[in-house]
């Protein structure tokens, strides 16, 4: 098992990037919603109130000065995160957490099914490039796909579905595209962060990911290994009813479009969801 920041990591990571690359929008008042090439991370905390916030998910390899850079222009230069939440931990979410933890020490908190992937006990599958002609999906094999070993600092969320330094948030149990992918949702006002159980990208589309063409689409279909618990993940998402959704790939979504969109991916998961074929399909 390798370190994340051995040299396999360094040089395997995507020498490719979007327009929205290094741009950050204010999805609601206290979720910023920042893209590092191709993934999307966020803050959680408004600024306006108070410089306490967490992060969720870090990104891509060798982006941990930008990050910090971002994080200081949004809420000033002595700040860091009370935690940093993990979705799951494909390279493009975890990329930069181990550089950032040596300037940080705050804790990390992760599914526990996702845990033997971030404590170096497991690799993920490798990408499958049979799922779809997209560029990115054919390149997919060469994408990292070994653990990481964050040991010292990761722990497991609570059980009881409630976030660390997160008031009013849940987290939600979404699996498919990893074994320990999770989502959060806020009730008061509808909130999605959705991680990558499903995306408003065609994320398998090279053009497409890098001019942010805006399309439900299931999670990225060459890293997703179990299609039945990613259906039912995107329905017991789309029962939530939520007002506002933020995705690990892709533009934000809100109100009527994402609710036709969302219900669209739940009525045609066969057809725009789930591969035809491939290494994971059953």
């Amino acid at each position: 098992m390798e370190n994340i920041q051995d040299s396999k990591f360094e040089k395997s990571f995507l020498p490719m990037t979007s327009i929205g690359s290094g741009v950050g929008i204010a999805v609601l008042p206290d979720v910023y919603c920042y893209t590092d090439q191709i993934v999307n991370l966020a803050l959680v905390g408004n600024p306006d109130e108070t410089n306490e916030f967490v992060l969720i998910d870090t990104g891509m390899p060798k982006s941990a000065d930008e990050i910090k850079e971002m994080v200081h222009d949004r809420f000033g230069g002595a700040a860091r995160p009370k935690a940093i939440l993990l979705t799951h931990g494909h390279f493009d979410h975890v990329g930069s957490v181990a550089m950032l933890l040596e300037d940080w020490h705050v804790p990390v908190y992760a599914h526990e099914l996702e845990l033997p992937y971030l404590t170096g006990k497991k690799d993920y599958p490798p990408g499958d490039p049979n799922v779809d002609s997209g560029l990115v999906a054919k390149m997919s094999p060469m994408f990292p796909n070994h653990g990481i070993d964050i040991s010292a600092q990761v722990q497991k969320l609570p059980e009881d579905g409630t976030v660390p330094c997160m008031p009013g948030w849940k987290w939600i149990h979404t699996p498919g595209h990893t074994p320990g992918h999770i989502s959060l949702y806020r009730e008061q006002d509808g909130a999605l962060i959705a991680g990558d159980a499903f995306v408003t990208v065609k994320q398998e589309s090279l053009y497409k990911v890098m001019t942010q063409t805006q399309e439900i689409s299931g999670p990225p279909k060459y890293y997703t290994t179990n299609w039945d618990a990613a259906y039912e993940s995107v329905k017991k998402l789309a029962a939530l009813k939520p007002q506002v959704a933020m995705t690990g790939h892709g533009l934000p979504m809100s109100g009527k479009v994402l609710a036709e969109n969302l219900n669209y991916l739940v009525e045609h998961f066969a057809e725009i969801g789930r591969p035809d074929s491939g290494r994971y399909v059953n």
